[in-house]
């Protein structure tokens, strides 16, 4: 079980014009190289456009591995690489069927907790320029996830996350992901994704959600 920070990206909200108009957002990140402080809120330096789905604490690092890239070249016939989905953390290392909601690593002089999967964003589509990308993600799990900053610190490109504590549960992130996106509805697997306390706030109210909507048919 080993990460490492291959690419650090921290980005402004700015605004673009595409085919279907103007739009901002801050998906746009540049890589950045050496030490970058790392508060509660994020890096040094990076924003969201949209803070109403952005930006909490839960949400602090975007990460994604960088293998996932490569898949996403191979099937669309177009290379893509670090920063390419807006991350802020481009990762070597494992993926969301190893990462396990709650995980507390060590990188730099900093501490963080895997929180909740990347919930796919229509801007990610946007920005490729892939129609459907929204649709592959959520039918893969290629996701990514979110970390919360447990002790601030620095942070730099090159910089090994060190696995601290995993909880008990062993609940990973694909399975978070399963639970609030998967094709099939798994009663079982809401409920006790519900019961995982470092599973961030907002990806409970969306479980709790679909379990409604299943109860109401």
């Amino acid at each position: 079980m080993s990460q490492t920070i291959h690419t650090l990206l921290i980005g402004q909200p700015q605004t673009h014009t595409d085919a279907k108009g103007e739009w901002r957002t801050a998906i746009y990140r540049t890589a950045v190289s050496g030490p970058v402080t790392l508060g509660l809120r994020g890096l040094e330096g990076d924003k969201v456009a949209d803070t109403k789905h952005h930006g909490s604490k839960d949400q602090a690092v975007c990460v994604h591995p960088l293998a996932h890239f490569e898949h996403w070249s191979a099937v669309y016939g177009m290379v893509l690489g670090p920063g390419a989905v807006g991350e802020n953390w481009t990762l070597t290392g494992d993926a969301e069927t190893v990462v396990c909601i709650g995980d507390i690593y060590t990188v730099g002089t900093a501490r963080v907790q895997v929180s909740q999967p990347r919930f796919p964003c229509s801007k990610q589509e946007r920005k490729l320029g892939i129609k459907g990308f929204l649709k592959a993600v959520m039918a893969t799990g290629k996701s990514g996830w979110y970390l919360r900053v447990l002790t601030p610190g620095t942070v730099e490109a090159g910089a090994m996350l060190a696995l601290e504590s995993r909880p008990a549960h062993g609940f990973t992130v694909d399975e978070a992901n399963q639970a609030l996106l998967g094709k099939e509805v798994d009663r079982a697997l809401m409920e006790r994704a519900l019961e995982i306390p470092e599973l961030a706030a907002v990806w409970k109210r969306g479980l709790r959600r679909r379990l409604a909507s299943i109860e109401e048919k």
